[in-house]
């Protein structure tokens, strides 16, 4: 036994032996660590491809997406490989997915990410309207998207409009609508001024939607320059509410004052029957 144990312990201590042990093993763990990487490199790997052309902003549904075996080597950061991470998600703006075509990060994007995102969040009939605002009529920017606010009107030297006894130089200030949900704030430059915390922007217009008859009401209402119109946005109290009510009309006088003072339409007569 003790024979044995020295005849390995000169073998190993026998530099020619070392060597040649040391080169076997550099060998084996080269060939090893080469044949994983042309194995991973040639499993396949399952990713989700659309099966139908897939047009800007659009929603991108379960049935719009099928699956394919791609080698493991083609797969790279920008590549999705989850169909979880697709479905429901919408094709970037400026992306038109062909069919067949793989699903990339740059060409899908969330609903919150369109550059035009705030045109699919609102109620079929409602229209959007973008009002100018500032530092001081936003309360030192704090209205914020997602926030209720009720939109008062400002009117002055009214006399002579019929159905109104406004004398010259007074004033006529009153609430218009209530319950009105603010869809974004944005910037001059039209950037959405609460995207960047970190980088303080003045707002400029806040935009929300309305009924349409509403929405001719207040268009009517900011032409009215010649009786300095004003309109003015307010928060409520109820503006961190989830649903506060529907938008309604405050004042059927100011609706009348307006009304007056301008030509009417067939359609807002619809609105007055």
């Amino acid at each position: 036994m003790n024979n044995l144990i020295v005849g390995i312990k000169k073998f190993f201590t026998n530099k020619n032996t070392v060597t040649v042990v040391g080169v076997i093993l550099a060998i084996v763990i080269l060939y090893v660590g080469y044949n994983m990487r042309i194995n991973q490199a040639i499993t396949p790997v399952t990713v989700p491809y659309a099966t139908v052309k897939i047009n800007p902003r659009t929603q991108i549904t379960e049935d719009m997406i099928g699956t394919m075996e791609i080698p493991q080597s083609m797969v790279n950061e920008n590549i999705i490989t989850n169909s979880a991470d697709v479905i429901d998600m919408y094709s970037n703006g400026d992306s038109v997915i062909p069919q067949g075509s793989l699903f990339y990060s740059s060409s899908v994007v969330s609903r919150d990410q369109l550059p035009d995102s705030i045109i699919l969040d609102y109620p079929k009939g409602y229209v959007l309207y973008n009002l100018d605002v500032d530092m001081a009529s936003t309360y030192s920017n704090s209205i914020y998207p997602g926030n209720y606010i009720d939109i008062y009107l400002k009117v002055q030297n009214a006399e002579g409009a019929e159905g109104t006894s406004i004398a010259p130089d007074r004033i006529m200030v009153g609430k218009l609508l209530s319950n009105v949900k603010v869809l974004a704030v944005f910037d001059s430059n039209g950037n959405n001024v609460f995207a960047n915390l970190e980088e303080k922007t003045a707002p400029a217009q806040i935009v929300f939607a309305i009924p349409e008859e509403y929405h001719i009401l207040l268009r009517k209402a900011s032409f009215l320059r010649m009786y300095e119109a004003e309109i003015i946005p307010v928060p409520t109290a109820e503006s961190l509410e989830d649903e506060p009510g529907d938008v309604e009309l405050s004042s059927e006088d100011l609706r009348n004052f307006i009304n007056n003072v301008t030509a009417m339409t067939e359609e807002d007569l619809s609105y007055t029957r």
